[in-house]
């Protein structure tokens, strides 16, 4: 950590005697053509072909029942409200948390409700409004230029259960690809929906977003295979956490992979744990209000800031050297090594 320490210092102080920002001085410190690095010696270089994307994380409200024709209609119009604001502060996309349309309720579905958990009736739901919402809010990403990450319910042929969503929709205003939530809790595997079967990749400007999605914060596997996958940036949404409990474990996850992780949830839990973007290192870099009103945050993804800088230039790569078996070649043949008994 020394010379990571060493590295920042010099940045910071370039930047203090030029009056440059960190992220105009960290590009002095980049790798010449030739393979050498300038202004600097015995200091790995900082990230080559740097990205950048300005990402906005919304929070909105969670409703609950999908019979509830104006209600939909009501989440439609907040969705579209929340994208025109992304896009007048510079946003290419706009990630939303799950429930943004509508997050059906157990009971509100349940054959035996509204007493007990039952299989879901999911004629309940009022498809043609929602449809109509989604495609609503297909055509404002393609009119606002804006990529668009919404969570809904996708319909699947009889008598298979749905899946809990997670559409992308280009800045065309297409849909390009859909994540399906996989390891769901107990009652929507058993009663609501069906599992999807494997992680999703696009990229906005370079940047590769994956995402997940409901109680998915709780397995790290899901977040290393992203890691794997190349991806710069985990967009989490969901409707139930426990106060502050998912959003310290968003942090760990983007600490340990050396990634960013939007963090999109219902402003219900905005008093404990509102919706934000947390950079590489693991440490928040912006958040909405605590305050429960509808909102998005905007952060620019950058891998020259000084934010993530050092997570993406050092941590990252060193992981992944030693994953790789860079320990071999040091191990050694020493009795007093193999003998876990060996007093001091």
């Amino acid at each position: 950590m020394t010379a990571h320490s060493n590295f920042k210092r010099q940045v910071r102080a370039r930047a203090a005697k030029t009056g440059e920002s960190y992220t105009s001085a960290l590009r002095h410190f980049r790798p010449t053509p030739s393979g050498d690095v300038t202004d600097v010696t015995d200091v790995r270089p900082a990230a080559a072909n740097p990205k950048r994307v300005r990402l906005a994380v919304a929070q909105t409200p969670v409703r609950e029942d999908p019979r509830d024709v104006d209600a939909l209609r009501e989440s439609g119009r907040q969705v579209r409200a929340l994208m025109r604001e992304a896009s007048a502060r510079g946003a290419r996309i706009v990630h939303f948390p799950e429930g943004a349309i509508c997050s059906p309720h157990k009971l509100v579905m349940s054959v035996d409700s509204p007493d007990a958990v039952g299989p879901a009736d999911w004629e309940r739901c009022q498809w043609p409004v929602l449809q109509a919402e989604l495609a609503s809010i297909a055509k404002s990403a393609r009119e606002l230029r804006l990529w668009t990450v919404i969570a809904s319910v996708h319909r699947l042929g009889e008598p298979n259960r749905p899946h809990n969503s997670l559409y992308v929709i280009s800045d065309r205003g297409e849909v390009v690809t859909r994540y399906d939530e996989r390891l769901l809790s107990n009652t929507k595997v058993s009663y609501l929906y069906s599992p999807g079967s494997s992680p999703v990749t696009f990229d906005v400007d370079g940047v590769r977003f994956g995402c997940l999605l409901g109680m998915e914060i709780h397995y790290p596997e899901l977040f290393a295979e992203y890691e794997k996958l190349d991806v710069d940036c985990v967009l989490f949404s969901t409707t139930g956490v426990s106060p502050g409990n998912a959003a310290v474990q968003a942090q760990g996850h983007a600490a340990a992979n050396s990634y960013w992780v939007s963090f999109s949830v219902p402003t219900q839990h905005s008093a404990t744990a509102p919706s934000g973007v947390i950079a590489p290192g693991g440490d928040w870099l912006e958040r909405c209000p605590a305050d429960g009103s509808p909102s998005v945050a905007v952060v620019d993804l950058d891998d020259a800031s000084e934010a993530a800088a050092e997570a993406v230039t050092y941590a990252r790569p060193w992981r992944r050297e030693s994953r790789a078996g860079v320990y071999a070649g040091h191990q050694v043949t020493d009795p007093r090594s193999s003998d876990r008994t060996a007093a001091f």
